[in-house]
This record gives structure tokens, C-alpha cells and sequence, in this order.
């Protein structure tokens, strides 16, 4: 589930081919109830025995809907974008021998190849919360990637379904290119943010476009569903890069190339990570007791010896009943040290490692929600806007999508070593 190891890569002719995988930005490791079959909070992308891109071929201008009924039952991939009732354009394609061809959505048919729901904010605690209308198309997006190197891939909004077909009604969002081509957008449409200078721990958050049926960008509508189109961005193009963000309003996935993964800390070396932190025996500095992080399967479960920290301040405790303030809110508490009122909070380790921008130690914790993990990781996600709603954006913790607080989103965590 988690990145090969690095003796898997001087292998190649037994591994198949990685393209790379998609991380649903809101779960730590796996989802909720446990990963079951296309529905999991990770999906790995490789290249398939045989090809199974499609590429467009005819074109059909129909009057009746009759006829566009035929040519869509052809048993052929096709687009149809109805102009009115009596004006279908249909977009015939064809096998693509060079691509193999994912699909996302919400739908549990078969054409869907990653089943994606939507993402509850804190959901590691909330397994009950349902989502009583979902945003996220059951055909949302399809990623196509080149089976030769080096294995580009390309992101297109909406997916075929399973009568191969994909239906642009009148109310959606639709145009005629300049060069004559067919192109629209689907309901909440499908948005992709490339960051600047690749997935690092130097990157910046890029802009967030909006990737058309045809993969070509645009700028954001004014609102997520809008019937006018956004802009035309020329100089930008639908290829992901390690890092890009894509957002199906509801679920935001992470792209991380085959490269990308492997220079990144695999669950081994976070492992590794939580018992050097246990190993230097951190105490609390008031109880004088050992603290612990639990074992990575036990994420769910508060325990005896968990940190918990002071996320105004950074102090980390072992949990303890004082510091209540009656003019503060419920789980605001004085610490002992320093006198800083703030959240006070059980700390848990990231253990999803698509998330990492380096392999350094887990020193930060996003506030409020206290997770951990490195430096670079916590200032990476701190500033990275993400979309909320239909048209607000803000910044999240990437293991439970909780909004970020507090004036750096992420606060330094102090450990007090042992006495003796």
C-alpha cells in the first residue's frame, strides 16, 4: 500500500510499470472503515497488459435524438454535447494503442477504476457522519497516461461510463473551439493546482485552474457551477507533475509520480521515526511520566502514554485534568510551563508518507487537529489553499482535511527530555 521499497526499483523487469498514484488528501494511512477493494484512500496506477486509451476520430452533427441514440450505442467511446433539443454534436472515439486510460468518480460501476466519496473533515473520529448529497460526480475525471517513457499524464474532466458514453446536457457548460472542436465542462467541474517548483520542501503553491472535457485550462468560474466559462490559459497545460493537487468537489487527490514516491519516506522509515522519538524516552514535564506515540495500527485509539501538546505554545504533556479556565473555551487549558492558554490536544503521528515532502523527523504538529509530522512537511501544507465548498478556499491538515488555525497553521513541538 505504501511506497516500494528501494530494492523493488533495481528490479524492473519483474515490477510492471508505475505511473503513479492518486492519495485522498483526508485520511492517514487508510480510510475510516478500512480499504476495500476500488474504494481506498490510495490507488496506484500501472501501465495495463493492453492498451486502453481512447483518442477522437468522427465527428456527427445530429437533429434527431434517434440518431444520436444510434451512434452512442455503437459500442464505441463517445462524447455528446446537446446544443438544444434538436442539435446534438457527437465526438466518436477510437482505441488508442500508445495510452492506458483511469477513471474516477463516485460510481461503483465498472468503467471507474478508483471509487472516490466525499472526504468528512476529522473523519479518522467519525466514521458515523454521512454525507447525505454528494458534489462528487459519479463520472468525475480520467487520467491518460503515455505507455512510453517517460509515462506522462495527462488529467480530463468527466469520465466515460458504462455505455462508454459521456453526456454534456444542455444546461452544461459548452463550447465551440476556434479550430472547430467540440469542448464543456462538467457540473462542479474539475480543478487541478500544479505547485511551483515540483513537490519539495522549496515549493509554493501554484494556481488553481479548471481542466475542461478536452484537457484543455481554464481560469475558475465564479462560482463552482457556473454556466460561463472561465478563461482560456494558453501557456498551461492538463500534464500532472508530482505534487499536483485535483479537486473533484468533495474529494481533493494528490498525484505523486513513480519518481516522486521514490524519493519519499516509505511507512518503514515513519515507522522508524516513531520509535527513535520513543526510543529518547521524552517525559512530561510535570508528571515526570514516559510518553509514547502509539503504534502506527493503533491510530485511533487515545492511550495511556500518548503526547498531547499545548498548541499555542508547543509544550508537550502527558494528559492530565488541570489547567482549566473558566473564561476560556472547553478545550482550552493553561500550560504549566510557560502560562499560554490554547487547545490542548492528543498528538498523532502522520503516518501517510504520499504526504511528506522530506524524510526529516516529526517535529510539527498542524493545529487543531495535532497531527505530526516533519518540518518541511507541516510548512509545505500549512500554506496550500484548498478548496471548501463551491467557493472557498483554505488551508488543511492533509491526514484528517481539518481547516488549519492559529497564526502558522503548524506549531513546533517542545520535548522535554528524560531527568535522569
Amino acid at each position: 500500500m505504501f511506497s516500494p521499497g528501494q530494492e523493488e526499483h533495481c528490479a524492473p523487469n519483474k515490477e510492471p510499470v508505475k505511473y503513479g498514484e492518486l492519495v485522498v488528501l483526508g485520511y492517514n494511512g487508510a480510510l475510516p472503515n478500512g480499504d476495500r477493494g476500488r474504494r481506498k484512500s490510495r490507488f496506484a496506477l500501472y501501465k495495463r497488459p493492453k492498451a486502453n486509451g481512447v483518442k477522437p476520430s468522427t465527428v456527427h452533427v445530429i437533429s434527431t435524438p434517434q440518431a444520436s441514440k444510434a451512434i452512442s450505442c455503437k459500442g464505441q467511446h463517445s462524447i455528446s454535447y446537446t446544443l438544444s433539443r434538436n442539435q446534438t454534436v457527437v465526438v466518436e472515439y477510437t482505441h488508442d494503442k500508445d495510452t492506458d486510460m483511469f477513471q474516477v468518480g463516485r460510481s461503483t460501476e465498472s468503467p471507474i477504476d478508483f471509487v472516490v466519496t466525499d472526504t468528512i473533515s476529522g473523519s479518522q473520529n467519525n466514521d458515523e457522519a454521512q454525507i447525505t448529497q454528494s458534489t462528487i460526480s459519479r463520472f468525475a475525471c480520467r487520467i491518460v497516461c503515455d505507455r512510453s517513457e517517460p509515462y506522462t499524464a495527462r488529467i480530463f474532466a468527466a469520465g466515460f461510463d458504462s455505455s462508454k458514453n459521456i453526456f454534456l446536457g444542455e444546461k452544461a457548460a459548452k463550447w465551440k473551439n476556434p479550430d472547430g472542436h467540440m469542448d464543456g465542462l462538467t457540473t462542479n467541474g474539475v480543478l487541478v493546482m500544479h505547485p511551483r517548483g515540483g513537490f519539495t520542501e522549496e515549493s509554493q503553491p501554484g494556481v488553481w485552474r479548471e481542466i475542461s472535457v478536452c484537457g484543455d485550462v481554464y481560469t475558475l468560474r465564479e462560482t463552482r457551477s457556473a454556466q460561463q466559462r472561465g478563461k482560456l490559459v494558453e501557456s498551461e497545460t492538463n500534464v500532472l507533475q508530482d505534487g499536483s493537487l485535483i479537486d473533484l468537489c468533495g474529494a481533493t487527490l494528490l498525484w505523486r509520480t513513480a519518481d516522486g514516491l521514490f524519493h519519499t519516506p516509505t511507512q518503514k522509515h515513519i515507522e522508524a521515526l516513531r520509535q527513535e522519538i520513543n526510543a529518547a524516552r521524552p517525559q512530561c514535564p510535570v508528571g515526570l511520566n514516559t510518553l509514547a506515540f502509539p503504534s502506527i495500527n493503533r491510530k485511533e485509539v487515545v492511550e495511556e502514554k500518548q503526547p498531547w501538546a499545548y498548541l499555542s505554545c508547543g509544550h508537550v504533556h502527558g494528559y492530565h485534568n488541570w489547567g482549566h479556565r473558566s473564561d476560556t473555551e472547553a478545550n482550552e487549558r493553561e500550560c504549566p510551563m510557560c502560562r499560554t492558554v490554547g487547545p490542548y490536544v492528543p498528538l498523532w503521528l502522520g503516518c501517510e508518507a504520499g504526504f511528506y515532502v522530506d524524510a526529516g523527523p516529526p517535529t510539527h504538529a498542524f493545529t487543531p487537529c495535532g497531527h505530526v509530522c516533519s518540518e518541511k512537511s507541516a510548512k509545505y501544507w500549512s500554506q496550500i489553499p484548498l478548496p471548501h465548498g463551491t467557493h472557498a478556499f483554505h488551508a488543511a491538515c492533509p491526514f484528517c482535511a481539518t481547516q488549519l488555525v492559529g497564526e502558522q497553521n503548524c506549531i513546533k513541538l517542545i520535548f522535554q527530555g528524560p531527568v535522569d
